[in-house]
């Protein structure tokens, strides 16, 4: 480990520390444009089916039982308003009432920094959360939920909100490529990075101050948890810790904004998050980070969107798979397969013998038996039935992994694997993938995320055009207006003056999202058809 007193940051000219955090925050005074606006609304249409989706797993159900001991009275149903508040005045009754998803099969109340838990806990069940390669984190599980819930406690715009989502992307990437390896090998940087940048996209919506936002990031990080034991035994930990970390940014901002103070060096300083997290303290590399130039474009664009329902360590061996499927292959010409690929991959997902659909979704194998088995690797690839699919329980144990020098070294810049089999006439065919199917250089197109949010709302109950209607009113969130930075300077609320989240009837876009009752687009498409569409909507099965 590095000596603390050598890696602090560069002296200021009054000949104090600059802190990191303050290099941070003056990073994210760089315009947002439409078409980063327009990246956060498809980023949150691919959040919103994961979302809805994980609430179908057992954690809506957990979910539930926790909820009804955090609320004063009964948990709120769809339409139940609770003691006589008013929750479509667009959240800001005293009541605090903020939507969260499915509670008791329609719509329910929590206070913001509790609906920003119970939604942070349901992006990643079915491990379709999108993912920034390098960084190892997925910023849509933590910043979304956080940004949702107090965007509409603060009524804010369409726009300030979508400006939150890019900051607090940023936040989570950047504090993601800072750690480093060391950090990911215990610690779950989705959750421990999460915190800071669900607290930056509240600190947005808020308006904060530089000063302001630099004390939410440090309480923050005095928050922060989550660590790598949770994927060596079974549970639920994981979706705690994501939960845990979007409530703790929000409330982080709060406190800031409160006027709660504290250690500015949070990240690098002697006893920091860095120090105490293996992560990397090399100053100038932190600096190269940490200081982008005013044109650089925002890093919500190197984030990749998951086509399938597993590990994205799995990605490219499943993608490996379906190309040998395509070419004709089937297993029982196979005499062997041969799968090389990089060392954490093998690390999360050698089992050869998955016994829950968790442990299927962490299953090189599995992944590579399934698709060559059946040429695709759809919600039902990891259910009970298909770990016990006789082609493909006799298939994985055959599947040799290898971690592969290429494969090695592009890590990770890049995540790749190489198939080979041999099959029983002779012949070896192989497929390499180095750039696995949504990555930036091999890109699900928006359609594409469309049509995976589409079939994810639907597979958890959703009506086809309730989901369809969801799907264009957060297309149409994004506001054609290129002006300022939007963070605050100390002197307003820092609301952005675009769209309104709430229509002329007071309806709010948690109606579209399945959450609660609430706001809704100022110029956009009405709610109140798809509100009446939600309310008839069956109620998912919680496991």
């Amino acid at each position: 480990m590095p000596d603390p007193s050598t890696t602090s940051a560069t002296l200021a000219t009054t000949g104090a520390p600059t802190p990191w955090s303050e290099w941070l925050v003056d990073s994210l005074h760089r315009p947002i444009r439409q078409t980063d606006r327009e990246r956060a609304a498809l980023h949150l249409i691919d959040w919103l089916g994961c979302a809805h989706l994980g609430h179908t797993t057992e954690v809506g159900g957990v979910l539930q039982r926790w909820a009804r001991q955090q609320a004063p009275g009964p948990v709120w149903a769809c339409g139940y308003t609770g003691n006589g508040a008013n929750v479509m005045n667009g959240g800001n009754d005293s009541s605090g009432d903020i939507g969260v998803f499915g509670s008791y099969g329609g719509y329910g109340g929590l206070q913001a920094a509790e609906a920003a838990r119970w939604n942070g806990s349901l992006g990643s069940c079915h491990e379709l959360d999108d993912v920034h390669r390098e960084a190892v984190v997925h910023p849509g599980d933590t910043v979304i939920p956080a940004a949702l819930a107090m965007a509409q406690r603060q009524n804010a715009s369409a726009e300030a909100l979508l400006q939150a989502v890019v900051r607090g992307y940023e936040t989570g990437i950047l504090l993601g490529l800072l750690s480093g390896p060391r950090h990911y090998d215990h610690w779950y940087s989705t959750a421990t990075t999460g915190v800071f940048a669900s607290a930056m996209a509240c600190a947005s919506l808020l308006g904060l101050n530089k000063k302001q936002t630099q004390h939410a990031l440090a309480l923050a990080g005095m928050q922060a948890a989550g660590v790598w034991q949770c994927r060596l035994e079974p549970g639920l930990a994981k979706q705690l810790a994501t939960g845990h970390s979007a409530q703790a940014g929000l409330v982080a901002a709060d406190m800031a904004a409160a006027g709660m103070t504290g250690p500015l060096s949070i990240l690098e300083g002697p006893l920091g998050w860095l120090q105490a997290s293996g992560g990397n303290l090399d100053t100038a590399r932190a600096q190269a980070l940490l200081q982008v130039p005013a044109g650089s474009a925002w890093r919500l664009h190197q984030v990749s969107f998951k086509p399938w329902a597993a590990c994205r360590h799995v990605h490219p061996a499943i993608e490996c798979a379906l190309h040998l499927h395509a070419q004709g292959l089937r297993p029982e010409h196979m005499a062997s397969l041969r799968l090389e690929t990089y060392a954490v991959a093998l690390s999360f997902a050698d089992q050869a013998t998955p016994q829950t659909p968790l442990q299927g979704k962490f299953s090189l194998q599995h992944g590579v038996a399934w698709a060559l088995c059946h040429g695709s690797f759809g919600l039902e690839a990891t259910a009970p039935a298909a770990l016990v699919q006789p082609d493909c329980a006799a298939l994985r144990p055959r599947v040799e992994l290898v971690c592969g020098q290429a494969q090695e070294q592009a890590y990770p810049h890049r995540f790749g694997a190489r198939l080979s089999v041999q099959m029983q006439d002779g012949r070896t065919v192989a497929h390499e993938v180095q750039s696995v199917l949504g990555d930036p250089e091999n890109p699900l197109s928006p359609a594409q995320v469309k049509a995976k949010a589409q079939t994810l709302l639907q597979a958890s109950g959703w009506e086809s055009s309730a989901a369809q209607q969801l799907i264009q009113i957060c297309l149409a969130l994004p506001q054609r207006d290129d002006s300022g930075d939007g963070l605050g300077d100390g002197s307003g609320d820092g609301l952005g003056q675009g769209q309104s989240l709430v229509d002329g009837s007071g309806q709010w876009l948690g109606q579209g999202l399945g959450q609660g009752p609430g706001q809704g687009l100022g110029q956009g498409p009405r709610l109140e058809p798809l509100w009446s569409g939600l309310q008839a909507k069956p109620a998912a099965s919680i496991k």
